[in-house]
């Protein structure tokens, strides 16, 4: 990145006036790189007011930003801290983004695959809000377990272990969390351009070989329209490769359960499962298994897309993959137990007990949101920040679309602190239900399309596997 020649407040000989910034955003005009670089790193020192970032925010909400402009706010936001160099790692760097969604528990799985697959996964992930869950208070599920090291231990447990799960540092994109606080109290988290620059932004400063996108779609999903998963599957993809990140982008289905559990620690508890091979549901294997092959492919760990796939594999069926799950959990502070008796570390709900449906039949739809809000209620998420989570607490063994329900074939088990807790579970579990005499009569797929801007390939594409 060139210098910026502007500067906001005293720092420089020219300075630009963030209220200037803002009208020539609200008027519709184009922003060049010194005026978003300017205003950026004065949000990082402090110069830019909230009610600054608040008025730009808005104004980028009406009036959009174009590639470029989306791409030097990226990188202003990945230039506002420090940018992670790995210079003596023998594999490339990888990682993968979910847009969030119920029950997504995806990054548990994928990250011990690429690490056993000769790939480092530098995973720096959020804290739940809303319906969606968070990796963060998921993995934290453990006890002990530490996600906010300094950024030289991060780097070495990567660089030792192959992977690392740990939040957010004020060393990291420190301008792109005043933007989201702000955002989330003024209806612009929605933005698109926002979330392409915020993701990516973070993104860039780990120092990445390359990224894969889950866009998640769907009731269950914080983006819930198909369309507007698509708009942003094709941006951060063309904005990725402008500012030279090889990326792919999946659109995958939230309108149903990717699993069988939603909750923190019931969902690592699913996936020491899913790793150890005791059980593994078909729709999380397939997205798991995909956003896995996409990254070995954009590292150069595997020619094409049929060679990913059996590494993959090998590495969930060999056991590589579990122990690199285990020896994350350990090496962060965590268990130091076998896989196999990682689970009995976990917390566990003081209630536990199955919802039924009033009669039998087959699941025709799931309202996932509203499953999403139980396990809020529930306390294993958060309606504000400052809340804390309950991580024994959820729902597990949920009923899937097309499955047969009934009086001996449960919705779901609610996991719940308190008999009046499970109580209202369980009215709102069978309130997310709708159950027919007969199954649906279509299959969605749980990959709903694919995304690239690899030089290879061109522009944004999307596979033949798109069904909207």
């Amino acid at each position: 990145m060139r210098p910026a020649r502007y500067t906001i407040g005293n720092t420089g000989t020219e300075t630009l006036i963030p209220s200037e910034i803002i009208r020539r955003k609200r008027d519709g005009e184009v922003l060049d790189q010194e005026a978003i670089h300017a205003f950026v790193l004065g949000i990082a020192s402090g110069a830019v007011s909230n009610e600054q970032i608040a008025a730009l925010a808005m104004a980028i909400w009406f009036q959009g930003l174009d590639t470029a402009e989306q791409t030097h706010l990226t990188l202003a936001i990945r230039d506002s801290g420090t940018t992670l160099e790995w210079p003596d790692l023998s594999g490339p760097v990888l990682d993968k983004h979910s847009t969030g969604g119920v029950g997504d528990m995806v990054s548990f799985a994928v990250g011990p695959i690429v690490a056993a697959c000769g790939g480092f996964v530098p995973m720096i992930s959020g804290r739940s809000l809303g319906h969606t869950g968070g990796t963060l208070d998921k993995i934290e599920s453990f006890p002990g377990i530490n996600v906010m090291p300094d950024i030289g231990t991060f780097q070495r447990w990567v660089c030792e272990r192959g992977l690392a799960i740990v939040g957010q540092t004020e060393d990291l994109a420190p301008a792109d969390q005043r933007i989201y606080a702000v955002r989330d109290a003024t209806a612009t988290v929605e933005s698109i351009p926002l979330i392409v620059a915020s993701i990516l932004g973070k993104k860039l400063c780990e120092g990445l070989d390359g990224l894969v996108m889950d866009v998640k779609v769907g009731s269950g999903a914080f983006m819930g329209e198909l369309e507007a998963g698509r708009t942003l599957a094709a941006e951060i993809c063309e904005v990725a490769g402008a500012a030279g990140l090889p990326c792919t982008a999946l659109l995958t289905d939230m309108d149903q359960p990717l699993s069988r559990s939603a909750g923190n620690a019931l969902e690592v508890r699913e996936v020491i499962d899913y790793l150890a091979g005791a059980r593994r549901h078909p729709r999380f294997h397939e997205v798991a298994c995909t956003v896995a092959s996409e990254m070995l492919t954009l590292g150069g760990l595997a020619d094409h897309a049929d060679e990913a796939l059996a590494s993959v594999h090998n590495a969930l069926d060999s056991g590589a993959a579990a122990e690199k799950f285990q020896a994350m959990v350990a090496g962060q502070g965590g268990p130091k137990e076998p896989l196999e008796r990682l689970a009995r570390t976990l917390p566990v709900a003081p209630v536990s007990r199955a919802v039924y449906p009033d009669a039998r039949g087959f699941v025709r739809r799931v309202d996932k949101k509203v499953l999403g809000m139980t396990v809020v209620m529930l306390g294993g998420g958060r309606r504000q920040t400052s809340d804390s989570v309950d991580p024994s607490v959820g729902l597990q063994d949920l009923a899937a679309v097309a499955e047969e329900v009934g009086p001996d074939q449960p919705l779901a088990v609610i996991h719940a602190a308190s008999d009046s807790d499970w109580d209202s579970a369980s009215a709102m579990v069978a309130a997310a239900y709708r159950i027919g005499d007969e199954p649906p009569d279509h299959h969605v797929p749980v990959i709903l399309g694919r995304y690239t801007d690899l030089p290879e390939t061109g522009k944004e594409k999307e596979n033949g596997r798109d069904e909207g």
